[in-house]
């Protein structure tokens, strides 16, 4: 009769430890940001309000400079990017950067209704926020229809 005998992995414990290894360091540099460019879309909000069409972009750390708005078609863009400027040298201190971001953009694009007056686009950039303004066309009004005809 043969006798089973219990055989231990030697290894088990080297994979555990690199298991935990790989945890420890997810979890250290979980919270820190990645150092790619940023291409997340900001916040829109799109409402009417006086008989306009308002779009409301939340583009902070951006300057008017660093976004572009157009209407073509019936579509509207805005498009944001921005690059960080090179740090003078001189009596500056040095850094050491852990992350720098240095290139960040955006881009959104919004179908509008055919009553939009493409003619009749403002736009204002003040504290991070991109406010689109849209006019609407003068729609022409309804035509009363007179029903005609049947029998009573």
């Amino acid at each position: 009769m043969a006798n089973i005998v219990r055989w231990d992995d030697p290894f088990a414990g080297l994979t555990n430890l690199h298991s935990q290894l790989d945890d420890m360091f997810n979890n250290m540099f979980s919270g820190m940001p990645t150092a790619q460019a940023t291409t997340a879309a900001p916040s829109m909000d799109v409402y009417t309000e006086n008989d306009k069409l308002v779009t409301e972009v939340q583009a902070p750390g951006f300057t008017k400079d660093d976004v572009d708005v157009s209407v073509h078609n019936g579509i509207l863009e805005i498009k944001g990017e921005k690059h960080e400027k090179e740090e003078e040298k001189g009596d500056k201190k040095q850094r050491s950067y852990m992350l720098r971001e240095s290139h960040a953009s955006f881009y959104r694009r919004l179908r509008l209704p055919d009553y939009a007056d493409e003619d009749h686009v403002d736009a204002t950039f003040d504290n991070g926020v991109l406010k689109v303004t849209i006019s609407f066309k003068d729609l022409p009004k309804p035509k009363k229809i007179a029903i005609t005809g049947g029998k009573k």
